[in-house]
Protein backbone atom coordinates (compact mmCIF):
# COMPACT_ATOMS: atom_id res chain seq x y z
CA UNK A 1 0.00 0.00 0.00
CA UNK A 2 2.67 2.49 1.00
CA UNK A 3 4.75 1.69 -2.05
CA UNK A 4 1.73 2.38 -4.28
CA UNK A 5 1.04 5.60 -2.38
CA UNK A 6 4.60 6.84 -2.86
CA UNK A 7 4.47 5.82 -6.51
CA UNK A 8 1.46 8.09 -6.96
CA UNK A 9 3.11 10.84 -4.89
CA UNK A 10 6.33 10.84 -6.91
CA UNK A 11 4.63 10.54 -10.26
CA UNK A 12 2.15 13.26 -9.33
CA UNK A 13 5.03 15.53 -8.31
CA UNK A 14 6.80 14.84 -11.61
CA UNK A 15 3.67 15.88 -13.49
CA UNK A 16 2.99 19.05 -11.51
CA UNK A 17 6.48 20.50 -11.02
CA UNK A 18 7.14 21.59 -14.64
CA UNK A 19 6.22 25.23 -15.22
CA UNK A 20 2.63 25.73 -16.38
CA UNK A 21 -0.27 28.22 -16.30
CA UNK A 22 -1.54 26.99 -12.91
CA UNK A 23 1.84 27.36 -11.21
CA UNK A 24 2.41 30.80 -12.71
CA UNK A 25 -1.02 32.04 -11.64
CA UNK A 26 -0.67 30.76 -8.06
CA UNK A 27 2.78 32.35 -7.86
CA UNK A 28 1.37 35.63 -9.14
CA UNK A 29 -1.49 35.63 -6.64
CA UNK A 30 0.82 34.68 -3.79
CA UNK A 31 3.19 37.52 -4.56
CA UNK A 32 0.27 39.95 -4.03
CA UNK A 33 -1.37 38.04 -1.15
CA UNK A 34 -4.63 38.22 -3.08
CA UNK A 35 -6.78 35.07 -2.80
CA UNK A 36 -3.61 32.99 -2.93
CA UNK A 37 -4.90 30.27 -0.57
CA UNK A 38 -8.18 30.13 -2.47
CA UNK A 39 -6.20 29.81 -5.70
CA UNK A 40 -4.19 26.94 -4.25
CA UNK A 41 -7.38 25.25 -3.04
CA UNK A 42 -9.10 25.54 -6.43
CA UNK A 43 -6.06 24.16 -8.25
CA UNK A 44 -5.91 21.27 -5.81
CA UNK A 45 -9.65 20.60 -6.11
CA UNK A 46 -9.37 20.52 -9.90
CA UNK A 47 -6.48 18.08 -9.67
CA UNK A 48 -8.47 15.86 -7.30
CA UNK A 49 -11.32 15.66 -9.80
CA UNK A 50 -9.08 15.16 -12.82
CA UNK A 51 -6.75 12.61 -11.23
CA UNK A 52 -9.65 10.59 -9.84
CA UNK A 53 -11.44 10.64 -13.18
CA UNK A 54 -8.26 9.67 -15.01
CA UNK A 55 -7.34 6.78 -12.77
CA UNK A 56 -10.90 5.42 -12.69
CA UNK A 57 -11.55 5.36 -16.43
CA UNK A 58 -11.39 8.88 -17.88
CA UNK A 59 -8.32 8.16 -20.02
CA UNK A 60 -10.40 5.97 -22.35
CA UNK A 61 -12.88 8.81 -22.96
CA UNK A 62 -10.13 11.29 -23.81
CA UNK A 63 -8.42 8.96 -26.27
CA UNK A 64 -11.69 8.52 -28.18
CA UNK A 65 -12.58 12.23 -28.36
CA UNK A 66 -10.15 13.92 -30.73
CA UNK A 67 -12.58 16.75 -31.39
CA UNK A 68 -12.89 17.42 -27.65
CA UNK A 69 -9.13 17.68 -27.28
CA UNK A 70 -8.99 20.04 -30.26
CA UNK A 71 -11.73 22.21 -28.74
CA UNK A 72 -9.94 22.43 -25.40
CA UNK A 73 -6.62 23.12 -27.13
CA UNK A 74 -7.80 26.09 -29.18
CA UNK A 75 -9.80 27.48 -26.29
CA UNK A 76 -6.67 27.31 -24.20
CA UNK A 77 -4.61 29.02 -26.90
CA UNK A 78 -7.06 31.94 -27.08
CA UNK A 79 -7.21 32.36 -23.31
CA UNK A 80 -3.44 32.14 -22.77
CA UNK A 81 -2.78 34.71 -25.51
CA UNK A 82 -5.29 37.10 -23.92
CA UNK A 83 -3.95 36.57 -20.41
CA UNK A 84 -0.35 36.88 -21.53
CA UNK A 85 -1.12 40.12 -23.35
CA UNK A 86 -2.58 41.62 -20.16
CA UNK A 87 0.54 40.70 -18.20
CA UNK A 88 2.93 42.01 -20.85
CA UNK A 89 1.02 45.25 -21.18
CA UNK A 90 1.32 45.76 -17.42
CA UNK A 91 5.11 45.69 -17.78
CA UNK A 92 5.05 48.93 -19.74
CA UNK A 93 2.30 50.66 -17.75
CA UNK A 94 3.29 53.40 -15.34
CA UNK A 95 0.87 52.39 -12.56
CA UNK A 96 1.68 48.71 -12.37
CA UNK A 97 -0.30 47.98 -9.20
CA UNK A 98 -3.49 49.53 -10.58
CA UNK A 99 -3.13 47.71 -13.88
CA UNK A 100 -2.70 44.35 -12.16
CA UNK A 101 -5.82 44.86 -10.08
CA UNK A 102 -7.83 45.86 -13.13
CA UNK A 103 -6.60 43.03 -15.29
CA UNK A 104 -6.42 40.06 -12.96
CA UNK A 105 -7.75 40.25 -9.41
CA UNK A 106 -10.46 42.86 -9.36
CA UNK A 107 -12.89 40.46 -7.67
CA UNK A 108 -13.00 37.03 -6.14
CA UNK A 109 -15.17 35.73 -8.98
CA UNK A 110 -12.72 36.94 -11.58
CA UNK A 111 -9.96 34.98 -9.87
CA UNK A 112 -12.17 31.90 -9.81
CA UNK A 113 -13.06 32.19 -13.49
CA UNK A 114 -9.44 32.78 -14.43
CA UNK A 115 -8.34 29.71 -12.50
CA UNK A 116 -11.07 27.61 -14.11
CA UNK A 117 -9.85 28.68 -17.54
CA UNK A 118 -6.17 28.23 -16.68
CA UNK A 119 -6.88 24.70 -15.46
CA UNK A 120 -9.66 23.28 -17.60
CA UNK A 121 -8.60 24.90 -20.91
CA UNK A 122 -5.08 23.51 -20.60
CA UNK A 123 -4.76 20.23 -22.57
CA UNK A 124 -1.56 19.42 -20.68
CA UNK A 125 -3.67 18.89 -17.57
CA UNK A 126 -5.65 16.16 -19.30
CA UNK A 127 -2.52 14.56 -20.71
CA UNK A 128 -0.93 14.49 -17.25
CA UNK A 129 -3.96 13.32 -15.29
CA UNK A 130 -5.81 11.18 -17.83
CA UNK A 131 -3.09 9.80 -20.08
CA UNK A 132 -0.07 9.45 -17.77
CA UNK A 133 -1.56 9.05 -14.28
CA UNK A 134 -4.72 7.43 -15.63
CA UNK A 135 -2.96 4.83 -17.73
CA UNK A 136 -0.61 3.84 -14.90
CA UNK A 137 -3.12 3.97 -12.06
CA UNK A 138 -5.78 2.29 -14.18
CA UNK A 139 -3.68 -0.86 -14.42
CA UNK A 140 -3.75 -1.33 -10.65
CA UNK A 141 -6.35 -3.25 -8.69
CA UNK A 142 -9.31 -1.37 -7.24
CA UNK A 143 -7.76 -1.22 -3.74
CA UNK A 144 -4.39 -0.01 -4.99
CA UNK A 145 -5.96 2.65 -7.21
CA UNK A 146 -7.19 4.45 -4.11
CA UNK A 147 -3.67 4.57 -2.65
CA UNK A 148 -2.17 5.66 -5.95
CA UNK A 149 -4.75 8.43 -6.32
CA UNK A 150 -4.19 9.55 -2.72
CA UNK A 151 -0.46 9.88 -3.38
CA UNK A 152 -0.95 11.93 -6.56
CA UNK A 153 -3.49 14.17 -4.82
CA UNK A 154 -1.13 14.76 -1.88
CA UNK A 155 1.54 15.90 -4.33
CA UNK A 156 -0.87 18.55 -5.64
CA UNK A 157 -1.81 19.70 -2.12
CA UNK A 158 1.81 20.05 -1.02
CA UNK A 159 2.89 21.81 -4.18
CA UNK A 160 0.11 24.37 -4.66
CA UNK A 161 -0.20 25.38 -1.01
CA UNK A 162 3.58 25.41 -0.61
CA UNK A 163 3.97 27.63 -3.67
CA UNK A 164 1.22 30.01 -2.55
CA UNK A 165 2.56 30.33 1.00
CA UNK A 166 6.16 30.73 -0.14
CA UNK A 167 5.23 33.47 -2.60
CA UNK A 168 3.17 35.22 0.09
CA UNK A 169 6.10 34.99 2.50
CA UNK A 170 8.32 36.80 0.00
CA UNK A 171 5.56 39.26 -0.94
CA UNK A 172 7.28 42.31 0.65
CA UNK A 173 10.01 41.89 -1.95
CA UNK A 174 7.79 40.64 -4.75
CA UNK A 175 5.28 43.50 -4.38
CA UNK A 176 7.84 46.16 -5.28
CA UNK A 177 7.13 47.81 -8.67
CA UNK A 178 10.34 46.47 -10.21
CA UNK A 179 9.60 42.96 -8.95
CA UNK A 180 6.05 43.10 -10.25
CA UNK A 181 7.26 44.17 -13.68
CA UNK A 182 9.64 41.22 -13.74
CA UNK A 183 6.85 38.87 -12.62
CA UNK A 184 4.49 40.24 -15.28
CA UNK A 185 7.16 39.82 -17.94
CA UNK A 186 7.74 36.27 -16.74
CA UNK A 187 4.01 35.47 -16.64
CA UNK A 188 3.32 36.95 -20.08
CA UNK A 189 6.26 35.16 -21.66
CA UNK A 190 5.30 31.80 -20.15
CA UNK A 191 1.65 32.17 -21.17
CA UNK A 192 2.55 33.03 -24.76
CA UNK A 193 5.15 30.27 -24.96
CA UNK A 194 2.61 27.68 -23.79
CA UNK A 195 0.00 29.12 -26.18
CA UNK A 196 2.38 28.69 -29.12
CA UNK A 197 3.18 25.12 -28.08
CA UNK A 198 -0.54 24.34 -27.77
CA UNK A 199 -1.25 25.89 -31.17
CA UNK A 200 1.37 23.68 -32.81
CA UNK A 201 -0.16 20.62 -31.15
CA UNK A 202 -3.61 21.82 -32.16
CA UNK A 203 -2.57 21.91 -35.81
CA UNK A 204 -1.42 18.31 -35.52
CA UNK A 205 -4.73 17.32 -33.93
CA UNK A 206 -6.74 19.12 -36.62
CA UNK A 207 -4.84 17.58 -39.46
Amino acid sequence: MLSTYFQGLLLGAAMILPLGPQNVFVLQQGSRKQYHLMSAFLCTLSDVLLITAGVFGGSALLSQSVWLMALVTWGGVAFLLWYGWGALRAVFTADTALTMQEQVVRSRWRVIMTLVAVTWLNPHVYLDTFVVLGSIGGQLGSDMRIWFTAGAVCASILWFFGLALLAAWFSPVLQKPVSQRIINLFVGSVMWYIAIQLALKGLNISY
